[in-house]
This record gives structure tokens, sequence and C-alpha cells, in this order.
């Protein structure tokens, strides 16, 4: 990914909790001589040599499994908040932009077994429905429900590379106050990059 250095988060920490909060990704690889993406929850983890990895499952019936290969590395991309800038919010004239956050992540890919596959959805569920008001647990879904994972393939992508671009408007500072004060009049999208503005003060 084309990152000019100014607006290049290497902050490891900060890319990785990105991850956990924005985990639901595209996965790219090669499909008879073409790419082929899949949009689909990829989750930050670790090997137990702590190694960290990304973890997901797709459908047996997408064809993009049958062309992973160990050997092969995949690209995982990540989107964040984003928001139209308008250059009217500037002192001085410019053409206006987008501001944005997002992450690559490069990794070789490998395929889980049928019983690290289903220890992976159920970590996968945990975490998604703490926040319902009647969480369900796969522990509590009959022999036959969990057949489904008959359905998927599992794997995880041992990372082997990660850029992340958080263009925030780092060159304008002088704007910076007035940028912020309209996109909060804006889009929840708008308002999320103007707290990623602020958290980021020049």
């Amino acid at each position: 990914m084309y990152t000019p250095q100014h607006y290049k988060n290497e902050d490891l920490s900060e890319i990785k909790e990105f991850l956990v909060n924005n985990s639901f990704g595209i996965l790219i690889n090669t499909v008879d001589s073409k790419p082929w993406a899949t949009h689909i929850p990829l989750e930050l983890d670790k090997t137990d040599d702590g190694k960290d990895i990304l973890v997901g499952h797709i459908a047996k019936a997408n064809p993009q499994w049958k062309h992973f290969s160990e050997n092969q590395e995949v690209l995982c991309i990540f989107n964040g908040p984003h928001s139209y800038i308008s250059s009217s919010w500037y002192k001085e004239e410019e053409v206006p932009t987008w501001n944005y956050i997002a992450v690559h992540v490069y990794g070789k890919l490998q395929i889980l077994s049928e019983e690290e596959t289903l220890a992976s959805m159920h970590k996968l569920v945990e975490k998604y429905e703490q926040g319902s008001k009647h969480p369900i647990s796969l522990k509590n879904m009959s022999p036959k429900t969990l057949r489904q994972v008959k359905g998927v393939v599992g794997f995880q992508i041992e990372i082997s590379d990660i850029q992340a671009t958080y263009k925030l408007s780092q060159t304008r500072t002088e704007d910076h106050a007035k940028i912020i004060s309209e996109l909060e009049e804006r889009d929840s999208g708008s308002k999320s990059i103007a707290s990623e503005m602020k958290n980021r003060k020049p």
C-alpha cells in the first residue's frame, strides 16, 4: 500500500487495537490468475509460541479456499472510518481530499483442522455475543447444528508485514480546528475521523 511518510502509523500496539476493533476485513488471494476477495471476520490472535496471526473461515462453496497454498502470501485489508474533507474548510485555496484509516496485513495461510476451526468459532461467537441482551454460546447448541462446521474451511494467517495508513490532515495543522469542527457536524464516519484527529493534535 502506498503511504506517504507523514501518514504512516508504525505504532504496532495501536494498530493491533485497530485490528481487534475493526476485524471485518477482506481476504485476497489469486484464483485462476485473477485477484479474489472475500469479506469476512479476521480475528487477531497469537500462536502458542507468541506469533501474531489472523484467524478466519470461509464457506467450502467459495472456490477461494481451493487456491489456498501454504507457500502463498495473502493480503487482508481492514478499513476504519473515513470522510470527505472539503477544501472550503482551509484557510488557503486547495483541492478537496479524503481522510481515512486503513490497514493492510500480509502473511502465509495455513488451513486448520475441523477441531481447530470449531475452537476458533467458539472464540468468535464469545467475543461478539458479549454485548447481546440474551447471549448465545456454541456450547449450548446441538451436535446437529454444530455439524454446519463441516461446511466451512478454517484457516490462520501468520502475519509477515503490516502497513497502516492514518490520513488525518497531518499536513494541514493550521486548519485542524476548523476541519474537526466541520466534521463533528456531519455523519458518524466524519465524527469518528474528527475524534481520531483530536487524539493526534499537532
